[in-house]
């Protein structure tokens, strides 16, 4: 990932992009939207969870970004103020409790005969672990582990100081270690 220094920002940038190509903020709202919509799906449905709640916290984050995206990009800070927004989003959502959705049952055995315990990918298991984390904490491990974020930016998209998120990303990598340990005794 392409880190831009000085401006406090450190999120991902497109790796096709040319290096000359990274430095530059989109000039408009629409181009900004057109460059980056896709990576912001992506980043809104690793914090969500899921797609429709991705979808409407990307577009609420760009309805509240484009009154004033020309103030946003002249501060250079363009991706975390949206990051900041599908956090707040996703934090909101789940303080009205839409995380208790009802999850049917895994049947023992899987349609092509397997016993479920060998159909279980590691990433699987993986995507459970981090879906278990409070929405602050998996928005940290996100950036940090996906956006290859450091800790100030990530203290920027959640609006909290660099040692809370380092404390955000500790506490989630401590809790997913803690999961896994039960695990392996059991």
């Amino acid at each position: 990932m392409a880190r831009t220094r000085g401006t406090g920002v450190t999120l991902e940038v497109a790796r096709d992009m040319e290096p000359d190509e990274r430095a530059v903020e989109p000039q408009t709202f629409d181009a900004y939207v057109r460059e980056r919509s896709v990576a912001l799906q992506r980043f809104a449905y690793l914090v969500t969870r899921h797609p429709e709640d991705a979808r409407d916290a990307v577009q609420d984050a760009l309805v509240g970004l484009f009154p004033r995206y020309a103030q946003v990009a002249a501060a250079g800070s363009v991706d975390a103020y949206v990051h900041r927004s599908i956090a707040n989003a996703a934090v909101s959502r789940w303080r009205k409790g839409r995380r208790l959705v009802p999850v049917a049952e895994p049947e023992d055995v899987r349609a092509d005969g397997r016993p479920l315990e060998e159909a279980v990918t590691d990433a699987e298991v993986a995507w459970d672990l981090i879906g278990e984390l409070p929405p602050a904490q998996r928005t940290a491990v996100v950036l940090r582990y996906w956006s290859d974020a450091t800790f100030a930016d990530i203290g920027a998209a959640l609006g909290c100081p660099e040692a809370t998120a380092r404390s955000h990303v500790h506490r989630a990598l401590a809790r997913l270690r803690a999961h896994l340990g039960e695990d392996d005794h059991a």
